[in-house]
């Protein structure tokens, strides 16, 4: 079953992405002063751990390499790489009608994460397989609120990180004809991949043409070190054509400063250290930066990824790249919460809210992830589904084109029937001014109790069922013979 044919679980709104950008948690004073310190971060304490041909580059290109070998990039050097960078990425989809342009903070909603286990039949929680891999990302196929689909758990049932690679990325693009994206073990899986990617579209070189999936790379360790097999991934994708994603994700109060001015001030250093790489080895490439702040409790040292430090340091982080004119991806809907119940949607919803209305591009980790990142859910990616619905139809806002007001109109109703039910402005813009949810109540108490008082969980589950009732077929069936032929699929 293709994305054309599942339109029952999607909405009937506009499929244009919302523009956002109208929540600034950074003043203009902020907004200087963070960007600022970033540009001198980089000058002054620069970056430890580059691998020694790349800082050899970097060093006649400009950078200085201090005496205690730490590489720094001065301001201007790091402003031409940020002239040079591609504004607009286009992300194709495995489907012609999928595609994604992302920057300029038009918000497409996705998953991500590696999270390593998914709640099991009885209650509690097991390890993560192959088929809840595909399970989960043919739901993100199919569900019309969510735009992309990183993969947002590890298949502990792959016994080398080669099976690992391989067959994620065939469950990914198997499950998902929407733009995907995958993380990899080590930069010489990079070719293989690629090679099974050329098969899904027909021949080679196909992939080049057609990149749908994005390179998921962590190219930095916090504070302020390069990740060498991170680095060597980065080069390894870009020679393979395959569009970037490259991530920071330090932890405030442990790997990046304790307030949320100096966390975003070295994670924004952090992420325009990964833009440098990309300038030495081919400027101008695809690349988008997921600046991703995460928050650590302090009473504890754990990650939390619910609070309101998370949503306010994840929405400055996507103004702080859009001021910058930069593709973005920050991160949203990471609950702390260990089911899909009240505090999984308060934490859900504030955080993914507050990331869309300031303008982030992308939105990674928004639906599915319960548990502080560590587990994936098919029910809670059904139910933020409905919720990413409601987020970026207000983001949207108020539309003032057209025949938004009818003086007219407002006249002949208000002296006439007294309801504008039948007019046929309320017809024509019932479905593409209104969003519906597809698991939301909305009975009345007296049908709901009559309903026998279904709860959103059970009704989530049901919907789970359905739509992965039918597998889906936009990977051709000889293609997927060609694939298995050479490579080892578990699936």
């Amino acid at each position: 079953m293709t994305r054309r044919k599942n339109r029952e679980f999607t909405p009937d709104g506009s499929a244009a992405a919302p523009l956002g950008g109208r929540y600034q948690p950074l003043g203009p004073r902020a907004l200087a002063e963070i960007s600022d310190a970033a540009f001198a971060i980089l000058e002054k304490t620069g970056m430890a751990d580059c691998p020694q041909a790349l800082a050899a580059e970097a060093i006649s290109a400009g950078a200085v390499r201090r005496a205690d070998g730490r590489l720094c990039f001065p301001r201007r050097m790091v402003e031409k790489a940020i002239g040079r960078a591609q504004k607009r990425v286009n992300l194709p989809g495995f489907a012609e009608d999928a595609g994604l342009t992302i920057g300029g903070g038009y918000v497409h909603i996705g998953t991500g994460g590696a999270a390593v286990e998914v709640p099991g039949i009885s209650g509690g929680f097991r390890e993560a397989r192959l088929t809840d891999l595909y399970q989960l990302m043919t739901l993100v196929g199919r569900a019309g609120n969510v735009h992309y689909g990183i993969r947002p758990i590890v298949a502990r049932d792959m016994e080398t990180p080669l099976a690992l690679d391989i067959n994620t990325a065939f469950a990914c693009l198997s499950a998902c004809p929407k733009p995907i994206g995958i993380s990899f073990d080590n930069a010489g899986h990079v070719a293989p991949v690629t090679r099974l990617f050329d098969l899904a579209l027909g021949g080679s070189g196909a992939f080049r043409r057609q990149p749908f999936c994005l390179g998921v790379i962590v190219h930095a360790v916090s504070p302020l070190r390069y990740a060498a097999e991170g680095v060597e991934i980065m080069c390894a994708a870009i020679r393979s054509g395959m569009p970037l994603q490259i991530c920071t994700a330090a932890q405030a109060g442990a790997t990046s400063p304790v307030t949320l001015a100096g966390a975003l001030a070295q994670g924004l250093a952090e992420a325009l250290a990964g833009l440098m790489v990309v300038d030495l080895v081919q400027p101008g490439f695809p690349t988008i930066l997921a600046f991703m702040p995460f928050i650590s409790d302090l009473r504890t040292g754990a990650m939390t990824g619910g609070g309101g430090e998370s949503a306010v340091a994840n929405a400055a982080a996507a103004q702080l790249l859009l001021h910058l004119g930069l593709p973005s991806t920050v991160s949203a809907g990471m609950t702390d919460a260990k089911e899909p119940d009240a505090q999984a949607g308060y934490e859900k919803g504030y955080t993914v809210a507050l990331a869309a209305q300031a303008g982030a591009d992308m939105i990674n980790l928004s639906v599915g992830m319960i548990g502080s990142l560590m587990a994936a859910s098919p029910e809670a990616l059904v139910i933020d589904n409905d919720m990413c619905g409601a987020i970026l139809r207000a983001v949207r806002g108020v539309d003032l084109a057209d025949d938004a007001i009818d003086l007219d109109m407002i006249e002949a109703v208000a002296t006439g029937p007294g309801h504008y039910l039948g007019e046929a402005q309320t017809l024509a813009r019932m479905k593409t001014d209104y969003v519906y949810p597809v698991l939301a109540d909305r009975l009345s108490l007296g049908q709901w109790q009559e309903a026998g008082c279904p709860k959103l969980h059970d009704r989530a589950r049901a919907l789970v069922r359905e739509m992965t009732a039918v597998p889906p077929d936009h990977l051709p069936p000889d293609r997927d013979a060609a694939i298995r032929a050479e490579f080892d699929i578990r699936l």
